[in-house]
């Protein structure tokens, strides 16, 4: 009998570096903030002044980061 062939699904699948690396920034944007349109704290005087261009920009710059981090290991 031919039983299907299954990919296996686990911690040890071989994943491509793209996937690692947006693991890896959606991890560090999301226990830091990294790139949330907040105003400092105290008393800066200045509004927060980041559009949705910009968050998006730090963001995209963030996962270049983490890419190169991650091909730098793999290779």
């Amino acid at each position: 009998m031919n039983e299907p062939t299954e990919t296996p699904a686990g911690p040890y699948v071989c994943r491509r570096t793209e996937e690692i690396a947006l693991d890896l920034m959606k991890f560090v944007a999301l226990t830091t903030g990294y790139g949330k349109m907040q105003g400092g704290a105290g008393f800066s005087g200045k509004p927060a002044t980041r559009t949705n261009e910009e968050y998006a920009e730090s963001l995209l710059q963030l996962y270049e980061r983490c890419r190169q981090i991650v091909e730098k290991k793999a290779g």
